[in-house]
């Protein structure tokens, strides 16, 4: 295995639907559960799940750990070439930090968008303030799939991390291609990690963001961003 591989720098489409064939699906979801799908027990990705519980709010980091499970599932169901070469555990640093710019502090902190300076944030953390730090191609496989979980279109390319990040994240927060993971799995992801208003709490981030940045890529996803949020149909019996 290369680096490439191992940290999913693969550049596929960024558009789901062309990567999805304009199907629900390549592969029909079985379930998986929590217990079916380990999360990453090495010393750096302990240090990061610490650091995020700390920092982040509790619906934030819930919601950090349900995009883990729900990338692992779309992972193996849907991208088996994939799967048997992207580490967890560098999904893992990307998801517990893909949202660390939305904190009070942090969203203060900087004139930059969240996931732009999150990815600048994460970088600095894997790559300086742990032991061991992460590999270069791990860190900045990570700060890339951070600053662009949010780039979302239908021209161009995106690393494989990246696209893995925005369609669990687009999943947990609008329940986007809810073809790809099987309900039981939905199910038990939300039982695991409960939402708690999750839906409020992040529309509420959004407009907190807008409003002190009024430049923010966040708007580049217009209104409908913020109203798929909170009408979030598929995760609604879960709030």
């Amino acid at each position: 295995m290369t680096d490439e591989t191992t940290h999913g720098w693969t550049a596929i489409a960024r558009d789901p639907q062309a990567l999805l064939q304009g199907n629900e699906f390549l592969h029909e979801p079985q379930p998986l559960l929590v217990k079916d799908m380990p999360f990453p027990g090495d010393a750096l990705v302990q240090q990061v799940q610490a650091y995020a519980k700390e920092k982040l709010a509790p619906q934030t980091y819930n919601h950090s750990m349900r995009v883990y499970y729900f990338a692992v599932a779309i992972l193996e169901l849907q991208f088996p070439q994939h799967a048997a070469t992207l580490a967890r555990p560098t999904l893992a640093l990307a998801t517990l930090l893909h949202d660390i710019g939305t904190t009070h502090d942090h969203l203060r902190a900087t004139r930059l968008s969240f996931e732009f300076y999150g990815g600048l944030l994460a970088l600095d953390l894997v790559s300086n303030k742990l032991q061991p730090p992460a590999p270069p191609a791990q860190a900045e496989a990570v700060a890339e799939a951070i600053i662009r979980h949010q780039d979302l279109g239908t021209t161009g390319t995106i690393t494989f991390l990246g696209q893995l990040l925005q369609l669990a994240t687009i999943y947990d927060n609008m329940g986007g291609n809810p073809g790809l993971v099987h309900a039981d799995t939905k199910v038990d992801v939300n039982r695991a990690y409960p939402r708690n208003g999750w839906s409020t709490c992040f529309a509420a981030t959004i407009e907190e963001e807008t409003s002190l940045k009024p430049w923010a890529h966040t708007t580049a996803l217009g209104s409908a961003f913020p109203e798929g949020v909170l009408n979030n149909q598929l995760m609604a019996e879960f709030e």
